[in-house]
């Protein structure tokens, strides 16, 4: 069963967080083989860390929520939140099989939160530039929740309309970057 987790900083929490950073990879070196994605999320000017990002693939929910909640930065206090949903990879890849690499373009983590209908169940017209994609689900595995990507577009603007604008609640769009050792 694959799981979006975004934790999101404390503010503040930087320091903390840089003081984590080994304890953080290491604990991410134990789930090397579940990851499809990871890294973290940026302020609007590319400044300061804001979060979190992990897709990881594990066996159900109660592995997911252990997965989340027994990182180093959460149990020291770094983030203020976490969102865990099921999700579906509809690309069938992880980050490091994305064609564009590791560098080069501006990257986003794009969050759409709905209700309702499914939207946006099929891959977008910009499959080359999409890292990951898919659904968010209930833990039920069928209900839809919303719609989570990671994809290098030109600017916010772009990612955001990767999603249809008028199924979503909200949409929020991070700047991001691939995470984990270079």
């Amino acid at each position: 069963m694959e799981f979006l987790c975004y934790h999101r900083d404390r503010p503040g929490s930087l320091p903390l967080r840089d003081e984590l950073l080994a304890d953080h990879w290491a604990y991410m070196d134990g789930y090397a083989k579940e990851l499809i994605a990871r890294g973290p999320t940026f302020s609007d000017d590319g400044t300061l860390v804001t979060g979190s990002v992990h897709i990881v693939d594990l066996p159900d929910s109660a592995a997911a929520r252990a997965f989340a909640f027994d990182e180093p930065n959460y149990q020291a206090g770094v983030y203020r939140d976490v969102l865990i949903r099921r999700w579906r990879n509809l690309l069938g890849r992880t980050m490091w099989d994305f064609p564009g690499g590791r560098t080069g373009g501006n990257r986003y983590l794009v969050i759409g939160l709905g209700e309702g209908q499914a939207a946006d169940l099929s891959l977008p017209s910009l499959p080359d530039d999409l890292i990951a994609y898919g659904p968010l689900l209930a833990d039920d595995g069928t209900t839809w929740l919303g719609t989570a990507a990671l994809v290098r577009a030109p600017d916010p603007d772009t990612a955001r309309a990767l999603l249809s604008q008028d199924r979503y609640a909200t949409i929020e769009v991070h700047n991001w970057q691939f995470g984990g050792r270079a």
